[in-house]
């Protein structure tokens, strides 16, 4: 099996780089010989990974947070579409937010999740596809594996991804504290959501979720019932109410408890369609997508079932 392993040096604040040798020697031992690419700016993984895959690779491996695995999976998909040629994803999770490999109950341990991946047969997920505004004004386009969302989770991966303390404090808790700041300065926005075929649905909203995984925010069981090999999305709109309330109640979702809160709607389907109401710059949403926000709304989302083959 041929390897290869796309390295976000910065993810963790350097924690994985400084720790590489060890990395190395797991990764020879559990794969032989691999292709080591080390990304350099957003964006580099998904042209590293495509590179990798029509190289010849069977497995590649990235080595980092949610923003590196959701770009290697961009890119593999993109080499698959192009080229026909396959190659399965693996995780070495690393990084201020690692919400898709705790969803797969992934180790954090180098030895123990390059083990997993070794050890683990080959299984598809499914991926989902999102169509958005750029912060240029463009339509753009790109996979994500875990939840792509817009509100306030894309003001707060703009927060969280600026602060000068990611890397050096908990994920968890940096999260929680950009998304209570964030919260209290945001203005809720209305928008029309269209799920499938069904008729339209109009919400003044703090946030919308367009989920294949369950986790997301550093912690955060926003989709609790989420699977990932299910063909479908679980769509959670968090409705405008008071703040300090919704502040209060946000203790809910990292045990994924928040089911039956009033403020919440969840409902299922395979395409979505967010669209703001109104004036469009002031409802515009911000889109979040694995943990980055390149863009806003409107978007549409859709689910590409079992589209992606994945080791660990």
């Amino acid at each position: 099996m041929k390897v290869g392993v796309v390295l976000n040096p910065i993810a963790g604040g350097g924690r994985l780089k400084r720790h590489w040798a060890e990395a190395a020697a797991a990764l020879k031992m559990n794969f032989g010989d691999f292709d080591l690419r080390e990304t350099q700016a957003r964006g580099d993984a998904e042209r590293l990974a495509i590179d990798l895959a029509i190289g010849g690779c069977d497995l590649v491996i990235a080595a980092g947070g949610d923003g590196t695995a959701s770009e290697v999976a961009d890119g593999l998909l993109q080499a698959q579409d192009e080229t026909g040629r396959e190659a399965a994803l693996g995780l070495l999770p690393c990084g201020a937010g690692i919400d898709f490999a705790r969803g797969l109950g992934l180790p954090c341990g180098i030895n123990a999740a390059l083990k997993r991946i070794a050890d683990s047969k080959a299984r598809t997920i499914d991926a989902g596809r999102i169509c958005y505004i750029d912060d240029h004004g463009a339509l753009a386009s790109r996979h994500f594996i875990n939840i792509a969302s817009l509100g306030l989770s894309g003001a707060t991966d703009r927060a969280v991804n600026a602060d000068k303390r990611k890397g050096r404090v908990s994920a968890k808790a940096l999260f929680f504290w950009r998304t209570v700041v964030e919260f209290l300065r945001y203005r809720f926005q209305d928008v029309r959501i269209t799920i499938d075929d069904g008729e339209p649905v109009e919400a003044r909203m703090a946030l919308v979720a367009v989920a294949n995984g369950k986790f997301f925010g550093g912690g955060m069981m926003i989709a609790p019932d989420a699977e990932l090999a299910d063909g479908q999305f679980d769509i959670v709109i968090l409705r405008a109410a008071g703040k300090l309330g919704l502040i209060r109640d946000l203790r809910l979702l990292y045990g994924g408890r928040h089911r039956n809160h009033p403020a919440i709607t969840i409902l299922r389907g395979r395409k979505v369609l967010v669209e703001p109401l109104g004036d469009a710059e002031n409802n515009g949403a911000l889109v979040d997508i694995d943990g980055e926000s390149p863009g806003r709304i409107p978007a549409t989302f859709e689910i590409r079932p079992g589209a992606l083959t994945l080791r660990g």
